[in-house]
């Protein structure tokens, strides 16, 4: 028996990455004629992190659309994996701009160059208001591609408000050090938030288990349940992040009637529906009955 939880907003998390994805890359255009106007590498520096940015954002959003498409005999559970796709892409663009920036920011710190600390400000009251609209837009969408998108946003604003500061910081004293000091405290920040993700994104994407998901649990709660008496093969993996699959064989009692049989479905469908299953499908045996897959996982 298998059963169908399509309960995700379809449109709305594309139509979100879209509207980031086209804030971001307008003001990242503006953000490298600032960048090279005031001379600031934490803005150069953020500029190539922000056009990484919006190419990632731009495969993000053609993949969300495309991973709303209808299942068919190619793609029998959907294309939802593509959104999966889309947010690994999405953490090897940014890891590998960040190592860019890396090695752009380390020779600096030994030859600073000065910096327009009046033009920073100017570019760094924009960004935190560009980025603040896009994380406002997409913050709220579940997603595992969306959680990504919005981490990056939120981690551009977070950048922003630190080049502000420091570009205040630079008007009163003459500290051109604290420029690329400030790169590579982003791009630090910045890396350190995207391996976690990058981490939990991969292993999603070779089916591990959900993270929030007990298997174990989830068979000590059938086991609980009346005419039940064991449970084998319970496999759990992942869709995009956020709908899942269960699949599981049920041993009952021979006693079992097709009443107990069809409540027992609906107890275990009402369960894994909880747990943000997507799809369930169970498989049950009588206790004299031979199991195919004994002695396989």
């Amino acid at each position: 028996m298998e059963h169908h939880n399509h309960s995700h907003r379809k449109g709305e998390t594309s139509s979100a990455i879209a509207f980031a994805f086209f804030l971001n890359l307008g003001f990242t255009l503006l953000e490298i004629v600032g960048g090279l106007w005031t001379n600031s590498l934490a803005i150069l520096s953020d500029a190539l992190h922000d056009l990484g940015d919006s190419l990632s954002l731009g495969i993000s959003w053609v993949l969300e659309r495309y991973s709303h498409k209808k299942t068919d005999r190619r793609y029998s559970y959907g294309y939802r994996r593509y959104s999966m796709l889309a947010a690994l892409i999405n953490t090897i663009v940014l890891i590998t701009g960040s190592v860019i920036i890396i090695t752009e920011a380390v020779p600096r710190l030994f030859n600073p160059e000065d910096v327009d600390a009046r033009g920073m400000v100017l570019i760094a009251v924009v960004g935190i208001v560009i980025n603040g609209l896009a994380v406002l837009r997409v913050r709220g969408e579940t997603g595992l591609n969306a959680r990504v998108v919005a981490v990056h946003l939120l981690e551009d604003v977070l950048g922003w408000v630190a080049v502000l500061i420091v570009s205040i910081v630079l008007l009163i004293w003459d500290l051109p050090i604290l420029d690329p000091l400030l790169s590579l405290a982003i791009t630090a920040f910045v890396l350190f938030n995207v391996l976690k993700v990058f981490k939990q994104t991969l292993a999603l994407f070779l089916q591990a288990v959900p993270e929030q998901i007990n298997v174990a649990e989830i068979e000590q709660k059938i086991l609980e349940m009346d005419e039940v008496e064991s449970v084998h093969h319970t496999h759990v993996w992942s869709l995009d992040g956020e709908n899942h699959v269960l699949t599981t064989h049920i041993v009952v009692s021979n006693c079992a009637t097709r009443e107990n049989i069809t409540r027992l479905k609906s107890t275990i469908n009402s369960l894994s529906h909880h747990l943000g299953m997507a799809h369930t499908t169970i498989e049950i045996e009588y206790e004299k009955s031979d199991c195919s897959m004994l002695g396989s996982d």
